[in-house]
């Protein structure tokens, strides 16, 4: 039924992502590097054309350099054909504001909804990791009858204050009785007393109601111009939103194992978690299911390589991710995610890390439980991640896991 209705897909990439600081330093959330060759918009991207859904609008504010330059490159769809994946800046077309918020964004938008004319809009986030089957959901959107469904994803009780949440009618489970932003307690779903339903920043409209609802918050005193603490409660509070269990999605080559995986990746902690549940022997979320592939730009780098160094110790990575164009000449890689043309030289260790793009790690340096960004050359014999007054005393960040993060660019004084 969804495929006889004509869709336009948002994509919210404006985010700042404080929290990811410093990987947000000099890049918008959604453009920071994950999983070796990827971005984070990558997935969010990924899922929508892999709905079949090709005509995507990408809303940009925050540093969106590097974010426009690796759409530029690598989301190019036939315009022949009608598709297209366009990044668009804040513009100021209806004040002189830049984007005040989600719906805003939206708002100020809104030339965008009326040159497409479509009769679903599908707005989603573009820092989470999963895959989605956006068509199911849609699917569900038409035949609820409802003007706004949410996605929602099954969370533990003890997560209730991180997320907006989404509260039920006890008579129809899929319909949402109250939508509420990070709420200090909210009622166990009826089938599992552990869980509650979060919001997973996924959406679909009917076009009018949603133009419609964007107006009206516009013109309303105290609002934050958000989808989750405005928008949505609008519908909610009408009786008109529905939610959609992301339990129920099943996309293909999916396991049991990864099939519910959504890791919002909005701490540094988080976010190295995500890249560590990539590098187990049976991963919880795969990279490599290739009937619902990943896409993103392919970097011309030659293809990795182990060998020995000039002692004659072997290059060595296990239960690792190695990216093309990395050289292990004699070094030992273990647990970690090496992006494309890194580094490691003879006698080095990397272990437990998530290395950025050129990145070099000296002879015999170490590097234990840290994140690396771009454009670094650790000297030989250094350590990061070992001794954590020395990495503060660096400006590196540590986090309270003690968790190590090393900005892009950063130069060793000599």
């Amino acid at each position: 039924m969804s495929r006889k209705k004509k869709v336009l897909a948002i994509v919210l990439a404006g985010g700042e992502g404080k929290r990811l600081m410093p990987l947000t330093e000099d890049r918008a959330k959604p453009a920071v590097p994950f999983g070796g060759g990827y971005r984070l918009i990558d997935f969010a991207l990924s899922n929508l054309v892999n709905s079949g859904y090709l005509q995507i609008v990408v809303l940009t504010q925050y540093k969106s350099h590097s974010l426009d330059r690796h759409l530029s490159e690598t989301w190019r769809l036939s315009t022949q054909l009608g598709n297209y994946v366009a990044s668009v800046p804040a513009q100021q077309r209806r004040g002189k504001d830049w984007f005040l918020g989600s719906a805003n964004a939206i708002y100020q938008s809104m030339n965008l909804i009326d040159d497409a004319d479509p009769d679903i809009v599908v707005v989603v986030g573009a820092d989470h990791v999963y895959r989605m089957d956006f068509s199911d959901m849609v699917d569900f959107h038409i035949n609820s009858g409802a003007k706004a469904t949410v996605a929602g994803v099954r969370q533990n009780m003890d997560m209730v204050t991180s997320f907006g949440v989404i509260e039920t009618d006890p008579n129809d489970v899929t319909k949402i009785s109250r939508f509420v932003e990070k709420p200090q307690s909210t009622a166990p779903l009826p089938d599992d007393p552990n869980s509650f339903l979060a919001s997973m920043g996924n959406y679909v409209f009917d076009r009018d109601a949603l133009v419609e609802a964007l107006r009206f918050d516009e013109q309303q005193d105290g609002t934050k111009h958000d989808m989750g603490g405005d928008i949505m409660p609008y519908f909610s509070d009408r009786g008109e939103a529905a939610v959609y269990d992301f339990t129920n999605n099943n996309v293909p080559g999916s396991t049991d194992r990864d099939r519910q995986y959504w890791r919002d990746v909005g701490t540094l902690d988080s976010y190295y978690d995500s890249h560590m549940d990539l590098i187990r022997p049976l991963p919880v979320f795969n990279l490599y299911n290739y009937s619902w592939p990943l896409y993103t730009h392919q970097i011309m780098a030659p293809p990795a390589k182990t060998v020995r160094g000039p002692n004659g110790q072997p290059g060595v990575a296990l239960d690792s991710i190695v990216s093309p164009g990395v050289l292990i000449t004699g070094g030992r890689v273990e647990s970690s995610v090496l992006s494309p043309k890194v580094v490691v030289e003879h006698d080095a260790r990397v272990s437990e890390s998530v290395i950025m793009q050129n990145v070099r790690v000296g002879a015999g340096a170490q590097v234990h439980r840290a994140i690396i960004d771009k454009n670094m050359v650790v000297p030989p014999g250094a350590t990061i991640g070992i001794n954590k007054e020395q990495d503060l005393a660096r400006g590196f960040t540590v986090t309270d896991s003690g968790l190590t993060v090393a900005p892009k660019n950063f130069k060793f004084e000599a």
